[in-house]
């Protein structure tokens, strides 16, 4: 099964809440794939809002990366990204995330923000594989 990670469960796999954390290293032990744009949010949380240096955030990020299979985001992703937007009303970054999945041919996105059980294009199912937790 091919599957994208959104980066809020990349970051979960850092997190204090044990029972997400356990749920997002399960996924990230599967080889994933994430893109570029998932690489680089995280970087920004870790940084600005966990107060990473840059050396930390950049060796905890390239361990993950070890993890995972990369999708580089072209301007083709934020074309198509601009009719996902459209057609399911996701913001920009959420339908970039879409189109990157897209293209790398998977069939689950697994995210925490976006609609759990929705299809896009008949080919990509969103999960919130917390759903089934209490937070």
């Amino acid at each position: 099964m091919t599957v994208f990670l959104d980066s809020n469960i990349v970051l979960y796999t850092l997190g204090d809440d044990s029972g997400k954390r356990s749920i997002a290293c399960a996924l990230l032990a599967e080889k994933p794939t994430i893109s570029t744009q998932v690489v680089n949010e995280c970087s920004h949380v870790l940084r600005r809002k966990l107060h990473h240096s840059p050396a930390e955030t950049g060796k905890i990020l390239m361990a993950i990366l070890t993890s995972v299979k990369l999708i580089e985001v072209s301007i083709q992703e934020t074309y198509i990204a601009w009719v996902i937007a459209a057609r399911y009303k996701y913001s920009h970054f959420d339908s970039l995330i879409i189109a990157t999945a897209l293209k790398a041919g998977c069939i689950t996105l697994y995210s925490e923000d976006m609609q759990h059980g929705q299809v896009i294009d008949g080919r990509l199912t969103i999960i919130n594989p917390f759903a089934s937790i209490i937070s």
